[in-house]
């Protein structure tokens, strides 16, 4: 018998989240959704990811810890991206995407973005020009 399984996560902005699975090539959807598991068991989550094959990905916003958890039924996820990769993808592309936005509100702008295909890491350099 399938179940859900809670993954504690370190996310906590909505907006850089989003853009991270966008990133990815998911397609989000926002409000009180239904992320869908085994035999069409379901869970409410703030944010969800339809998949095609087996369960839904969603994430659910925990109060108390202020962060988002990802929520999905571990027992789908046979055959696809595991999971621990998917995150570290995941991880990765909002921790990007945080550091772009707070570089912009601070007058900075991306003068290049270099990925190192052997580690997977990824170098920013920002500018800014004072006037």
């Amino acid at each position: 018998m399938s179940h859900f399984s809670t993954v504690k996560t370190q996310l906590r902005k909505r907006k850089p989240l989003l853009q991270a699975l966008h990133d990815l090539g998911y397609v989000p959807q926002e409000g009180e959704k239904l992320v869908r598991g085994y035999r069409g068991q379901t869970v409410k989550a703030e944010v969800a990811v339809p998949m095609k094959k087996g369960g839904d990905i969603g994430f659910r916003w925990n109060e108390t810890n202020q962060v988002y958890e990802l929520v999905t039924d571990l027992d789908l996820w046979e055959g696809q991206v595991p999971l621990e990769r998917f995150l570290a993808q995941l991880t990765q592309r909002y921790a990007l995407n945080t550091v772009v936005s707070a570089a912009a509100e601070e007058g900075f702008e991306v003068a290049e973005e270099t990925r190192n295909l052997s580690d997977g890491s990824i170098e920013l350099v920002v500018t800014r020009w004072d006037s």
